[in-house]
């Protein structure tokens, strides 16, 4: 189980790593659960809340919201999140573009075409559990007070 200061701690070591670091843009990192819920219609309404406690093998969202508070646009920005040893990457979360993927640190693109090296040289196909940092580039420049989000899944071990 970790409690509410280890998810703390977690996310401090996940925190986004933008490519204008220092200036107008603005980086906030969250971990987040599902929360499922009877809605009047009787759907089942999925919202994401804080999580008290996660135990290994539970999913949890990683929320990377941007915004630019400056008064020009920012172009080229590439938001990077590393993933600490506790956390499996899983997937896109639904209605966030794909991110590229490393499992070296250095080499990113989609997970099928990346390729993990074997201590005997041999190479065989990347898995999400090889994932060791997610990175979205934003394909056009952030306009000035513009904002957005992007989201993965991802398993605590």
């Amino acid at each position: 189980m970790i409690s509410r200061p280890m998810i703390a701690a977690i996310l401090a070591s996940t925190a986004a790593v933008a490519s204008a670091a220092a200036g107008p843009l603005q980086v906030t990192s969250s971990i987040m659960v599902e929360a499922r819920s009877a809605a009047p219609d009787g759907t089942t309404r999925v919202t994401l809340v804080k999580p008290s406690r996660v135990t290994p093998g539970d999913k949890v969202i990683f929320v990377l919201a941007y915004r630019n508070s400056g008064a020009q646009p920012l172009a080229n920005v590439v938001l990077d999140n590393p993933l600490p040893r506790q956390i499996a990457y899983r997937s896109a979360n639904p209605g966030s573009p794909a991110p590229d993927v490393s499992v070296d640190g250095k080499t990113y693109g989609s997970l099928a075409t990346l390729r993990v090296r074997s201590p005997d040289g041999s190479t065989r196909a990347a898995s999400p559990n090889d994932v060791t940092s997610v990175r979205w580039r934003l394909a056009s420049p952030l306009a000035a007070g513009s904002q957005g989000q992007f989201a993965f899944q991802a398993v605590l071990k």
